[in-house]
């Protein structure tokens, strides 16, 4: 189906131009047109699905832990599902179900969760014993097996196929696509906001263009950088087999995915295709991927497929006896944390990118275009999409030595235990504090966001941390002791937290306040020397950050932004600036350290190694001010994130070293103690303080978070998403954020758990933890009243709130109230 010849067709002007003709690109194609937009063309450098989409094996699950991409893949189920009678061509899409086998009680553990999960997501999802997964897979072996789940939903689809009815499906919309057409650069020029799109250049000649949408698979990283956008994905080498016929293999068996033996099979042709991901992957070594690999294959590797036949083996034993018909071995971009990546590029307006699927792109694929679709005709999301927006990574994480080392790792990710805590390992570490060798040799075990490296917990000085990942506590004197200690010496002593890794953005000028004003739900016109909580909202009135806002001076405020924010918030601040604004943004994270002193003994401590005046009359809350400390001066700004007095210092990078010593001396007789994140995300659970991505997203509003006292509707001048907040204000709220407390003390909840009313799921956790103060695990999580009614704390008190816990249900206690401390009075010290 290819189009006429390139040079007397392609059109000089284009609304929309699309790089890339796998089913990505196709996809937003497709969804564009559906969406009544004119004037799009598609180009493909070779013939479409010739890049990875050819020899992707078409597993299409619908299950993912974030409700979101859930919802995404099962759009795409619903659509290839009817594909083919709206554009006559085949798909090869069929509802096969899939079992998930589980070899070990912590996998079965994990599988029960996803089950729990289902069932509040809408997905058919039933466990299974050994026996009865038997029966739906015949020629598996089940005597080693604990368990399974069953995914009738799931399914199977020939990905060229589905990328040609998708690319006429667009065509009969009024896409032109042309194929055999390469990119050879991206037109752009300056504006108020920085570089914007203009067009294109072409093998065929150029095309002016509003938008640019960069759907070129692997090859959409060097496509980036052509604009100077950085897109992290780097190719691995993924293989599998396609077996001659089998006995008792019928073209309905199910997909089979085994990860405890990293492996995965469908029937293909009346026999197995198998293959898998193996825990060490192998990078395709090409930092430029060359142009002209159409359809093209690695050499056969069997060295690196050897875990993967030997597991096969053992789970499907006739395939001893079975011929090998073919040996594939294909690339596929990966990305940093093995979700897709999608967006308008921060760096260039009018550059939007979709790619990176991580053997994924065919049950992502369909969804992830109409996402796209949406996100370019609205000019933002249309729902919360931060797990997989380009936003949420930044410049360095597009070096390719660093890529190769991660890739490596996340291919391995999609069968590796998912446990709560697990860490990525490699290419680590990346971003570093001033204290990092320090807090290390204290016996820090570290954590990762957004390139930090960030204590978790601490083992103690001189010792070496041991991390034993797992659905418990792990063994006596192992992190949650450590965590249990750290969480009552921030509540009954004071601890000392590194939180360098908190975004830190600087906006300046004279019209810095009006910018701010326009832009928070808050009102931020404070005098100088207070601090602001507030949330940044869209014109829907849901979330698209939240920070802190301090006024310095008269025309200077410091945004305080959470570890992986910076790129999203400077994009986001950076679009509403007016043209002729006098004002000027700058992100300033790496300038300065952060040292977070918390506890009722915080004042005594800074007393000792400061003059300043640390009364509540002097230094009240909310308030920002340098301060002394020792041979230093830092702003401290009196804040919590934990739910006690403290303040967060704020010290230039090469004061670091000399504050934290200055209080770990003073610090050492009054029994101050190192604090981690783990024990910051316990202590704000109990307060029931909100974290951005979990409690806060563009699917949340401020009346629906609990947080309508931080949103000032009759601020003069108005701010983005106070129409949508006064039309909200009167109605019921049927979907609130509550405060989940376990009545037994033991059970651990770790987040994703689904929350029950009466027996009947209405939402669930959307963050979780043991409330060591409380004694028993707390969690924060939305639910939903059905019949359209305001939550209230009588429909709460009236209801039987249950967890369910890996299909254990547990008694809980649910309230709009924080479980801790709800009056405040802590904080005022």
């Amino acid at each position: 189906m290819s189009s006429p010849s390139p040079a007397a067709t392609v059109p000089s002007h284009a609304r929309v131009v699309i790089i890339g003709g796998g089913i990505m690109g196709c996809s937003t194609a497709y969804h564009l047109a559906k969406l009544g937009w004119k004037e799009i063309v598609l180009l493909e450098q070779g013939r479409l699905s010739g890049g990875t989409t050819w020899h992707a094996a078409g597993l299409v699950g619908q299950l993912r832990s974030v409700q979101n991409l859930t919802r995404l893949i099962r759009y795409s189920t619903e659509l290839y599902s009817k594909l083919e009678a709206e554009t006559g061509l085949a798909t090869g899409w069929k509802r096969s179900g899939s079992l998930i086998v589980a070899r070990t009680e912590e996998r079965m553990t994990l599988l029960r969760r996803s089950a729990a999960m289902a069932a509040g997501q809408g997905v058919e999802c039933e466990p299974l014993t050994p026996q009865q997964a038997g029966d739906k897979y015949p020629i598996m072996r089940t005597d080693d097996l604990v368990g399974a789940v069953w995914l009738p939903g799931d399914g199977k689809a020939n990905p060229a196929d589905i990328t040609q009815s998708l690319a006429k499906g667009a065509r009969n919309g009024g896409v032109r696509i042309f194929e055999k057409v390469r990119v050879t650069a991206i037109d752009t020029e300056e504006g108020p906001g920085g570089p914007r799109i203009t067009g294109v250049q072409t093998t065929a000649g150029p095309i002016k263009a509003d938008i640019v949408v960069n759907c070129a698979g692997q090859w959409a990283r060097q496509l980036g950088r052509m604009v100077g956008v950085t897109v992290p994905l780097y190719s691995c080498e993924h293989m599998y087999i396609v077996t001659e016929k089998m006995e008792n293999v019928p073209r309905d068996l199910p997909v089979m995915r085994d990860p405890d033996g990293y492996i995965y099979f469908k029937e293909e042709v009346g026999g197995l295709l198998m293959g898998g991901f193996e825990p060490e992957a192998k990078p395709w070594n090409k930092d430029v991927i060359p142009d002209d690999f159409e359809f093209g294959m690695l050499p056969d590797d069997w060295d690196q497929f050897q875990i993967l036949m030997d597991n096969a083996l053992i789970r499907v034993p006739s395939l001893e006896k079975t011929g090998i018909k073919t040996f594939m071995n294909g690339p596929e971009s990966f990305t940093p944390d093995m979700n897709y990546i999608l967006g308008e590029a921060p760096q260039v307006r009018g550059f939007y990118v979709g790619a990176g699927f991580n053997s994924m792109g065919i049950a992502s694929s369909g969804g992830a275009g109409m996402a796209l679709a949406e996100w370019i005709v609205a000019g933002e999301p249309t729902m919360d999409l931060w797990p997989v927006d380009i936003r949420r990574f930044a410049g360095f994480h597009g070096n390719d030595a660093w890529l190769r080392s991660r890739v490596a790792e996340t291919l391995g990710l999609h069968y590796k235990m998912p446990w709560p805590q697990r860490e990525q390992e490699s290419g680590r570490p990346f971003r570093r504090s001033p204290l990092y060798d320090r807090l290390k040799a204290r016996g820090a075990w570290f954590g990762n966001k957004m390139g930090w490296e960030r204590p978790n917990w601490f083992a103690g000085s001189g010792k070496t941390p041991e991390m034993h990942y797992g659905w418990g506590r792990g063994a006596p004197g192992g992190w949650f002791d450590a965590v249990a200690a750290e969480h009552r010496a921030t509540r009954e002593g004071v601890t000392v937290t590194d939180e360098t890794s908190f975004g830190k953005l600087l906006v300046q000028g004279r019209d810095a306040e009006a910018v701010l004003q326009r832009l928070c739900a808050n009102d931020v016109a404070v005098p100088v020397g207070r601090t602001v909580y507030t949330g940044v909202l869209n014109e829907r009135g849901t979330f698209e950050s939240d920070i802190t806002v301090a006024r310095l001076a008269r025309d200077k405020f410091l945004v305080i932004t959470g570890s992986a924010q910076p790129m999203r918030d400077m994009d986001w601040i950076g679009r509403h600036m007016p043209a002729e604004t006098n004002a000027v943004l700058t992100d300033v994270t790496s300038g300065w350290t952060v040292l977070s002193l918390m506890g009722p003994r915080s004042r005594e401590l800074l007393q000792k190694v400061s003059k300043a005046d640390l009364s509540n009359e002097g230094f009240p809350f909310a308030t920002i001010r340098e301060i002394g400390i020792g041979f230093a001066t830092v702003l401290a700004s009196r804040r919590t994130y934990v739910g006690e007095l403290g303040w967060e210092l704020y010290v230039p990078v090469e004061f670091a070293v000399t504050v934290f010593e200055t209080l770990q001396e003073a610090g050492e007789a009054l029994g101050l103690r190192d604090g981690g994140y783990y024990a910051v995300e316990t202590l704000r659970l109990e307060k029931g303080y909100r974290a951005w991505g979990r409690e806060l997203t563009p699917d949340d509003t401020p009346f629906q978070a609990g947080l309508g006292w931080a949103v000032k509707l009759d601020k003069p001048g108005g701010f983005i998403g106070q129409k949508a907040l006064v039309e909200a204000k009167g109605k019921p709220l049927a979907r609130r954020l509550v405060s989940v407390v376990l009545e037994d003390g033991e059970p651990l909840l770790w987040g994703g758990e689904a929350l029950l009313r009466d027996g009947r799921p209405v939402g669930d956790l959307t963050s979780a933890g043991y409330g060591h103060t409380l004694g028993a695990s707390v969690g924060l999580g939305y639910v939903k009243r059905g019949d359209g009614q305001d939550i209230d704390a009588a429909w709460l008190e009236g209801g039987r709130f249950e967890v369910d816990l890996a299909g254990t249900r547990f008694a809980s206690k649910v309230s709009l109230r924080a479980p801790y401390d709800p009056s405040g009075l802590r904080i005022k010290g």
